[in-house]
């Protein structure tokens, strides 16, 4: 049964290395006119492919403020990753997490060993209110699915809100193979769905899981139908691959079809690599007359560079990558001078985009896990406003 805790937020304002899961919104909208853009699925050509892109970036200093005073009060969840946000149907947000610290926090901003460690949960935003769901008991919290063992585990990754109001999410199934610290890896793809009056686990369904794609790192809603964004995750390189859902029933397994680079297939081992050096988690969302990618760089490890890429079609090509921001936390020149810190996953939230500006979050680490029991404010979100100055030809 989910547990919820709740505070307000307005009151308190003022796992753990990488999470595979990916992020995804129903309530996604274009900047303009207003709709996905129509016309062929492969238009080869619009103004936004041949447009000169810049971006100057701030820290939204009220997210980041309201989710930060909440983690210190130790009054539910204290950090986590993931974070993919959903707007519900009575215009809360849903913010979706993998790998989820629970309270308590001790006044000198570290937290016990024996905190509760979940690998996924759920925060309710309903203004400046934040409600953390998580299942089990209040006096023995879980995972909202699994719980995992110490052999297998369950990341969330692109959620959805369904057209009766529930909302889906895609879970990654992860499993460990050897003894070694790095002996684990994804398994399988399922999807679990949630009652968001009761927040109750209604049940979770298998995905497609025959071609090595983790079918998660984003789902979007264009024309009727849901785009599937999946990763193929080799470790040093990462490749995007898209599907699609006719009709939009992620369960209606037979209704998948796989992009192969020039048509659609009911084969999943056709998909094919759309783009290299993309992160587990990114957004395709649409974007004045064509679609914005937004991804960590990953042809570097490490890397604290966001990007944007560009395309006219929700399958690309996507191109023309320009720079959003440089994560500040990174390595032993970061703000907090450690070299085992990281950030990854970075992805825009459409249903808060406003005009040309795009909230973007991303996740910090650490490589040392003695770090995010000493330091609470490492392992939690970073969310800033990027504002697109953008001339076309």
């Amino acid at each position: 049964m989910p547990k919820t805790t709740r505070i307000a937020g307005a009151a308190v304002a003022g796992a753990l290395l990488f999470s595979a899961g990916a992020a995804g919104s129903a309530a996604a909208q274009p900047t303009s006119p207003g709709q996905p853009p129509s016309g062929p699925e492969r238009q080869d050509t619009c103004p936004l492919a041949g447009a000169e892109i810049t971006a100057t970036a701030s820290i939204d200093s009220e997210r980041t403020d309201l989710f930060a005073g909440y983690g210190d009060s130790g009054q539910g969840w204290t950090g986590g990753d993931s974070t993919y946000s959903v707007q519900l149907r009575d215009g809360s947000l849903a913010w979706i997490f993998s790998d989820t610290f629970l309270g308590p926090v001790h006044e000198d901003g570290s937290r016990p060993e024996s905190t509760p460690f979940l690998n996924n949960s759920i925060i309710v935003q309903d203004g400046q209110d934040l409600t953390t769901v998580t299942g089990g008991s209040e006096g023995a919290p879980e995972s909202i699915v699994g719980p995992g063992t110490d052999s297998d585990w369950s990341w969330f990754g692109a959620g959805l809100r369904t057209r009766t109001g529930d909302l889906q999410v895609g879970v990654l199934e992860f499993a460990r193979f050897g003894e070694g610290y790095w002996d684990w890896g994804w398994s399988s793809n399922s999807l679990a769905t949630i009652d968001t009056d009761s927040w109750e686990l209604v049940d979770v369904q298998p995905l497609p899981s025959d071609g090595n794609i983790q079918w998660a790192s984003w789902y979007q809603r264009i024309g009727g139908h849901v785009y599937v964004y999946g990763v193929e995750d080799l470790g040093a390189e990462k490749y995007l691959h898209v599907a699609k859902v006719l009709g939009g029933d992620l369960t209606a397994l037979d209704r998948w079809r796989y992009w192969d680079g020039a048509s659609w297939q009911t084969d999943e081992t056709a998909s094919t690599r759309v783009l290299k050096d993309v992160a587990n988690e990114y957004s395709v969302t649409p974007y004045r007359d064509g679609y914005l990618l937004v991804t960590q760089d990953t042809s570097t490890p490490f890397s604290s560079e966001i990007r944007a890429y560009t395309s006219c079609s929700p399958v690309g090509p996507f191109s023309n990558p320009t720079t959003l921001y440089h994560m500040p936390e990174v390595g032993s020149a970061g703000t907090y001078g450690n070299p085992n810190v990281i950030a990854y996953n970075a992805h825009e939230h459409p249903e808060l985009r406003e005009g040309d500006t795009l909230l973007v979050t991303y996740n910090v680490n650490s490589m040392d896990s003695s770090d995010l029991y000493n330091d609470v404010s490492i392992y939690r979100p970073r969310f800033i406003k990027v504002e697109l100055d953008v001339t076309t030809p």
